[in-house]
């Protein structure tokens, strides 16, 4: 089984499959967009930031030493724009619970925010979040393209006993999640105005 790096290098190296640019015949097999991205009104739905959100996060990419009794777990995308194409430099926000359903309050464990490449790509290297009373597995983000609005939204895990009975889930939300040796990788392309 591959691991989670194998995942990420493959990502990072494929060019992105998008309706309307060009792409060679003998390129590799890309991975779909969430959701797929081929008309102009499917932007990613807003959800509430929730109790848990704090201001100034600091700019990293790995969470995983915030939490080192965490499953490790892989998170990337890229940012989109309505019409498909690729935004560089635009914030990614990230907060979560520990592998305990804990959020940290006082600091910034497992909380930060960096900004995507040329290519509009972003990745974090965190853990699976723990659940806490009420609510199912969840990831909480902002993202925000230069210019734009600022898009707050929560991402979920596929087949989790608890997400038909919490009542913030939406199915539109649902990051691609796949095994590996160690630990998970979830995809997950954010649409923004």
């Amino acid at each position: 089984m591959p691991t989670r790096r194998h995942f990420l290098i493959g990502f990072a190296a494929a060019p992105i499959a998008l309706p309307g640019l060009a792409q060679a015949s003998d390129a590799p097999a890309q991975l779909s967009l969430t959701p797929t991205c081929s008309d102009d009104d499917d932007l990613t739905q807003r959800q509430t930031e929730g109790p848990y959100f704090s201001l100034e996060s600091p700019e990293k990419q790995d969470f995983a030493n915030d939490a080192p009794d965490g499953e490790r777990m892989t998170l990337a995308g890229y940012v989109l724009t309505q019409n498909c194409r690729p935004v560089s430099k635009a914030l990614i926000e990230l907060w979560h619970a520990d592998e305990k359903g804990r959020y940290d309050n006082s600091g910034y464990k497992l909380r930060g925010h960096q900004f995507t490449d040329a290519e509009g790509k972003w990745w974090f290297e965190t853990i699976v979040p723990g659940l806490y009373p009420g609510r199912t597995r969840h990831y909480h983000l902002k993202v925000q393209r230069p210019g734009g609005s600022v898009l707050t939204t929560q991402l979920y895990f596929p087949n989790e006993p608890l997400n038909e009975r919490d009542r913030i889930f939406n199915e539109t939300l649902l990051l691609d999640v796949s095994p590996t040796d160690d630990g998970k990788f979830g995809r997950y392309d954010f649409i923004v105005a």
